[in-house]
């Protein structure tokens, strides 16, 4: 029985229920940790006349001489620094708030001050804190002077956090975004209630592009256009050189039936209504994200000015970072931000390449399934070849973003995320989306026609699109690279940091139990014993997986990346929202047991926005209007087939009106090329056109509106080139003005928040009135 006692004790400790950090300072008899604000790490050195242990004494010298209290712990090979700043930093950080422009309405004038704003502003002095050789924490760092920094998780409060919102089980329930703001800061909170916006109003964009599936699934027996390819004896021409052969159209039965799972006449309704969705969604964020901001009192909080304010905190003898500019720097971020594009567009082109190669070497397989479905292969091969090219290139672009920040020498450090934000993503941007746009708008339009067939370098064949359109490969371009990236990179978002921390908590685990042992035995007095549990709960953060300014970044751009991907294709994947929706389920809960449990504490940054995001989620809107335009128009078979229907169709010409429709379409799109025309001759050898069957063929079809004589295009292409612009040009005026009154139906500030907003500037007006006469008062008095 007491050994299970004192086993519950032990266990107890591990889990941190005895140690708080917000308790009282380190006094003799106590064994609570000392609370501290900040932690710095560095090597434990021997020889004190290394420069290194110099530049560890130097530092904290300059933090003791701003009268910050640092208390020193050695375990093993390091050196634990805790930092706790005084209480008159604080004072001149309320007054500051109260005497400025736009920060004079923040709720941290009221109360004491919280841990969240002691964290953040230390962070801010411990980063613009110089020593004598003007070197500051991050060159240190980056000398290893000091081995990593962190602020602490709070235990008590972390608790709450993992019942109401780090839990799988929590999975239905409303963020807690008050808790979360008070914990982890205005930032963050944002971003969590952006993402929660976000996936909430995916429900009803889910829900429609599942309806859509469905209905193109219900068409499987009654579509005509189904039947005539599956049903049909027509041979088409070789799809590459020398080493393909024709082919029966039948045989790519099952490609149609995709095809027209998404290419049917629901797929314009759906790409409007997810145009309007996204400015619904834009619109309805910014009142709500005004909801919160108000009432967490940062509504005209301004960034620059926090910086301004810390700097004067920190130094009150600072000067202020003066604006540049350079026209020589900017014209050399310019040049090489057009070298960077060049090179994603070139891999997109590479991407190309790899498909029109494998194609033709797939089609001389001796496997009958290769062989017979070289094309698709080829695509689903690309895409995932796309996918590592993505993975590859997020790095090389992480890295080029900040190497331009640096040319361009931002005067803030809010300017220069501004800044890597825009770059970033543009180079994300143009990784992701590169190959989908070739696909979406020049696969099948550029090839050329037989005896005139256009070839990269001279050699390689341009592919074609199959008679039932392009969209398929857009689709399964789209399905590959989502699935791929929100699967793995949630395996790898979970799993990495689990490990490593599961790693390296054993070493905690060890130490707290010996600090308990020695507690309860009274081998240790008091205080030591309360030096070991500091010394614990240091130990645990440390050897939790690092955060740095990136890690809510990277959280973001993945989450708009998905965004552009719901929204700017999504007449080619009405499925792309489901998955989204399914994704983001999964990664809020995911994100949230990440940062309590397995990561350091994030610096609780203030913030009254999601700043320049804001801007590209506007942009990425208009462009989803463009992009599905010109997908229905010109990538998709909906004008052709609304020709074939109205002009050239069976209903339109009157010749038999029992029949369907669209009967005879897929022959009408389709032209041929005879083997008795010599400029045949130079694309097709006879090797070629012979069948599986051993048959000899003295022709064979192609997808295009051309004549069998010259191969000139008819004047049914032209009208239906003509038809495909109007249709994109009405598409996208309607939509926009739709955008536009959308977006002022709904004003970006609700009433109510307005009318808090004048009652809390009423209020402070009259209680600096009352405040100024009660001054005058006892002046007048004296």
């Amino acid at each position: 029985m007491r050994s299970n006692s004192k086993a519950d004790v032990e266990l107890q400790i591990v889990n941190g229920s005895n140690c708080n950090q917000d308790q009282a300072p380190l006094l003799p008899g106590s064994c609570a940790p000392w609370p501290c604000d900040y932690v710095l790490v560095a090597k434990k050195i021997s020889n004190q006349e290394s420069e290194a242990f110099q530049k560890q004494e130097a530092f904290t010298n300059v933090l003791k001489a701003k009268n910050f209290d640092v208390k020193e712990f050695v375990h093993e090979e390091k050196r634990f620094f805790g930092i706790r700043a005084p209480d008159d930093i604080f004072e001149k950080y309320i007054y500051l708030l109260k005497v400025s422009d736009a920060c004079n309405g923040s709720g941290e004038q009221q109360g004491a001050v919280s841990v969240s704003t002691r964290i953040r502003i230390v962070h801010f002095i411990l980063e613009h804190t110089y020593i004598d050789t003007g070197e500051n924490l991050t060159d240190l760092m980056d000398q290893d002077v000091f081995e990593t920094k962190f602020c602490l998780h709070d235990k008590e409060e972390t608790k709450e956090l993992k019942k109401r919102w780090a839990n799988w089980l929590a999975f239905f329930r409303w963020q807690p975004m008050n808790i979360i703001r008070n914990y982890f800061g205005e930032k963050i909170a944002l971003y969590y209630l952006w993402l929660g916006w976000y996936t909430w109003l995916l429900c009803p964009a889910a829900a429609l592009g599942v309806f859509l599936f469905l209905y193109g699934l219900a068409l499987f027996t009654s579509n005509p256009l189904i039947a005539e390819v599956c049903e049909a004896d027509i041979i088409m021409c070789p799809l590459c050189d020398e080493k393909c052969s024709v082919w029966q159209l039948s045989d790519t039965c099952f490609y149609a039936k995709v095809t027209h799972l998404f290419d049917n006449e629901g797929t314009v309704a759906f790409a409007m209504f997810m145009a309007l969705w996204a400015t619904v969604f834009l619109a309805m964020w910014k009142r709500r994200r005004a909801e919160y901001v108000s009432q967490w009192k940062v509504f005209e909080w301004c960034e620059d000015e926090e910086e301004l304010i810390l700097e004067v905190v920190n130094d009150p003898n600072c000067s202020p970072k003066k604006y540049q500019h350079s026209f020589l720097h900017n014209t050399l971020v310019m040049i090489l931000v057009t070298l960077m594009l060049i090179l994603i567009i070139g891999l997109a082109q590479a991407l190309v390449v790899f498909r029109v190669v494998a194609t033709g070497s797939l089609s001389a397989s001796s496997w009958t399934l290769l062989k017979d479905n070289a094309n698709i292969v080829a695509v689903i091969l690309g895409a995932v070849l796309h996918y590592l090219t993505i993975t590859i290139m997020t790095r090389v672009n992480e890295k080029m973003a900040c190497k331009l920040c640096d040319i361009e020498k931002t005067r803030t450090v809010v300017s220069t995320e501004r800044s890597f934000t825009v770059k970033m993503f543009t180079f994300q941007f143009f990784t992701h989306f590169s190959s989908l746009f070739y696909v979406a708008f020049f696969l099948g339009r550029i090839n050329g026609y037989p005896g005139s067939y256009h070839r990269i370098a001279g050699k390689w064949r341009l592919e074609e699109c199959h008679p039932s359109g392009c969209l398929t490969d857009l689709f399964i371009q789209m399905a590959i690279i989502m699935v791929l990236k929100q699967t793995i990179n949630n395996i790898f978002e979970l799993c990495g940091p689990w490990f490593s921390s599961y790693c390296r908590e054993k070493e905690t685990k060890k130490l707290t139990i010996s600090c308990i042992r020695n507690q309860s035995s009274g081998k240790q007095d008091k205080s030591e014993v309360c030096k070991h549990c500091t010394l614990n709960h240091w130990l645990h953060n440390y050897n939790l997986s690092s955060v740095n300014v990136y890690s809510l970044f990277n959280e973001f751009l993945e989450m708009v990346i998905q965004f552009s991907f719901t929204t700017i294709f999504v007449a080619a994947f009405p499925l792309a929202p489901l998955l989204a929706l399914l994704n983001n389920i999964i990664e809020i809960r995911l994100d949230a047991y990440k940062m309590v449990n397995l990561e350091r504490r994030l610096v609780p940054n203030k913030t009254n926005n999601i700043g320049v995001w804001s801007n590209i989620l506007q942009a990425i809107g208009i462009m989803a209007v463009i992009a599905n335009g010109l997908v229905i128009g010109v990538t998709s078979d909906f004008i052709p087939r609304l020709v074939y229907r109205y002009h050239y169709g069976p209903c339109a010409t009157g010749q038999n009106t029992d029949m369907h429709c669209m009967v005879g379409y897929i022959n009408n799109s389709l032209s041929v090329a005879y083997m008795s025309d010599e400029r045949i001759h130079q694309d097709f050898q006879l090797k070629q056109m012979v069948t599986p069957n051993g048959l000899n063929v003295t022709h064979c079809r192609y997808k295009d509106y051309r004549n069998d004589l010259d191969y000139g295009l008819t004047s049914q292409f032209w009208l239906i080139l003509a038809v495909r612009f109007a249709f994109v040009i009405l598409f996208e005026h309607i939509v926009l003005i739709c955008k536009g009154v959308t977006g002022w139906f709904f004003p970006d500030c609700p009433l109510p928040v307005k009318n808090n907003r004048l009652e809390d500037k009423l209020e402070r007006l009259k209680a600096e009135f009352r405040a100024e006469n009660e001054r005058c008062f006892r002046s007048t008095n004296v």
